[in-house]
């Protein structure tokens, strides 16, 4: 007897958190998972931080003001987000505008607005707002896209993507031209536009080449033999593979690493907090926390297909790939297998501005799949 009270019990706190979710828009399976990934970012970052306590603390505010602004973001019904994609990308294009005018320098980038109470990189905005107003381009116009519509796309993501390039920003610029170039294939890019695509890149490579900064063209040739400049540019790959070998399979314990908790490994709480992981908890760590991204893209991934108009089943979809991306290229940076480029690993790495980012595409997507999920018979 007590027992069927307490299973029904259970079943009426079940039902009414469920209700509660509905009623604010929100996914409960992607908002564990994101929280999943959240809290183990934390507790590497606490380990990473050191002695440094405050930047703990910040981090944790950070990632709550994020969750806030994700539940917010998701009570936006998906019209007004329609609405909203070509406010965002103008409003990015003039914040770049004036980064580029009078932003803030440092580590020897412009990439920065200060305006008092706080300081944020506005190439953070246009990770969102590319992808949305290719969207809401193409959502009007036949799929797949013609040759004009596809240029006219092309246009939207380069300009940014200069700009951000210009601040020098290539890690970011690279992530908000794949986010818009996300956004043609899902609208079903003919296979021989996006072959002549590829050649038509591997042609102006040369030219590529020669526009990259001194440092950046050392970065390429770093990852093809570090140990070509040991103590200088390759020093961050050879320390961050120290680490990630020496952890193991089962790593060496939380707060234990040597090459974090010495400073042996550069940036350790933000690009290449992907090694205290391998270090601290091995390759089951690694694998957990892959496990944890496989399952949050695969859930973004399914909202996207359940979204019936053009626009919310490609920003969606965008979301979701985009994501993707930026694990894969900090994975691959951080292991040696890309150039550095300094992109952060999602819901992990230190960082305010990116973070938020990150949370307002979640709010994008979990109000795109309810607004759809109201309309649907």
């Amino acid at each position: 007897m007590y027992e069927e009270l307490g299973a029904s019990r259970t079943r009426r706190t079940m039902t009414a958190t469920t209700r509660l979710m509905r009623s604010m828009h929100l996914d409960g399976m992607l908002l564990a998972g994101v929280a999943a990934v959240g809290i183990f970012g934390l507790i590497v970052l606490y380990s990473a931080a050191g002695d440094n306590t405050a930047l703990w603390l910040a981090q944790v505010l950070r990632f709550g003001i994020s969750i806030a602004v994700m539940i917010a973001i998701a009570q936006v019904p998906n019209h007004f987000i329609r609405m909203a994609a070509p406010v965002a990308y103008l409003l990015g294009l003039i914040l770049l505008a004036v980064v580029a005018v009078a932003g803030d320098i440092g580590k020897g980038a412009q990439r920065w607005l200060d305006i008092g109470f706080v300081r944020f990189q506005p190439s953070e905005i246009m990770k969102l707002a590319v992808p949305m107003l290719c969207a809401w381009y193409l959502h009007q116009r036949p799929l797949p896209p013609s040759l004009w519509n596809v240029g006219v796309v092309l246009v939207i993501i380069l300009v940014p993507a200069m700009l951000i390039a210009e601040q020098p920003d290539l890690g970011t610029a690279l992530l908000v031209a794949a986010a818009g170039l996300l956004v043609l294939v899902l609208g079903g890019l003919p296979w021989f536009y996006l072959a002549g695509g590829l050649v038509a890149t591997g042609a102006t490579v040369p030219l590529i080449w020669m526009l990259m900064h001194d440092y950046q063209r050392q970065r390429v040739l770093t990852l093809l033999d570090p140990q070509s400049d040991a103590l200088g540019a390759g020093y961050h790959i050879i320390q961050s593979q120290i680490a990630i070998g020496s952890g193991g399979v089962f790593g060496k314990g939380w707060t234990n690493g040597s090459q974090a908790q010495l400073e042996f490994l550069p940036e350790r709480s933000t690009d290449f907090i992907f090694a205290v992981i391998g270090e601290e908890f091995g390759l089951l760590g690694m694998l957990a926390l892959l496990a944890g991204y496989l399952f949050l893209i695969g859930r973004a991934m399914y909202m996207s297909t359940q979204c019936r108009d053009a626009f919310t089943r490609l920003v969606s979809g965008s979301i979701a790939l985009t994501l993707f991306v930026y694990v894969f290229v900090n994975a691959g940076m951080v292991t040696g297998l890309l150039p550095v480029v300094g992109v952060p690993l999602p819901l992990v790495s230190y960082g305010g501005t990116s973070l938020v980012t990150l949370m307002a595409g979640f709010g994008i997507l979990m109000s795109l799949y309810s607004s759809r999920k109201l309309l649907a018979p």
